[in-house]
């Protein structure tokens, strides 16, 4: 976790490191071949673009000397706050850290929508919605790339491909979204859940 804000600037964070992000942790903008530039944050150690890694404050740790901090970072350390920063955030925009340090089940899938092909997601349950799958690109992203609400799907596991054993498929009405796990074992963790969750009722925690 970033240190709280009283330490920050007085002991060096731990740095994400750049390929736990596909998008700036602090604007979620993504990082692609045109803003592939990451810069850390010096205070809190997340990875951010150049427009959010644009301020630089004294830090404590480092003899004081100016560096590159995050605006979130910048204010806290000179002490002024940021009125807009404590609206509130949208549902997507739950911290994947945050939901997967408190959820049901959460780990890497392989996810298929209609025909695009396949591609790995970080899909979590979240204990305080063990209803909503949420879909990240990443495991330390900060806003998920969709949500589906489980309630009155179907659950499918017998798996049409044979390239991908362990899959699973959700349906409800025209929309189909297909799971593959790594192994055996995985699956049946998650259709353990998904099997309550599409009835309405809480799953137990498999993260143990």
């Amino acid at each position: 976790p970033p240190p709280q804000n009283a330490e920050l600037g007085k002991r060096a964070p731990r740095w994400i490191r750049d390929n736990e992000v596909t998008m700036c942790m602090k604007c979620k903008e993504p990082f692609n071949a045109l803003t592939r530039r990451r810069h850390h944050c010096r205070a809190c150690g997340h990875v951010v673009c150049w427009k959010c890694s644009d301020y630089k404050a004294h830090l404590e740790y480092d003899g004081n000397k100016l560096n590159k901090v995050c605006k979130d970072c910048y204010h806290v350390i000179i002490g002024c706050t940021d009125s807009e920063e404590k609206k509130r955030k949208g549902i997507l925009e739950i911290e994947s850290a945050e939901v997967s340090g408190n959820s049901v089940i959460c780990s890497f899938l392989q996810y298929m929508e209609k025909s695009k092909p396949w591609q790995k997601a970080w899909c979590v349950i979240p204990k305080q919605e063990a209803l909503v799958l949420y879909m990240y690109g990443a495991p330390q992203d900060v806003k998920a790339l969709a949500t589906i609400p489980l309630l009155g799907y179907t659950v499918d596991d017998t798996p049409k491909s044979a390239d991908l054993p362990h899959s699973f498929k959700l349906t409800q009405s025209k929309s189909v979204h297909s799971f593959a796990a790594d192994n055996e074992e995985l699956k049946q963790k998650w259709l353990k859940v998904i099997h309550l969750a599409v009835k309405g009722e809480t799953p137990e925690c498999q993260n143990e």
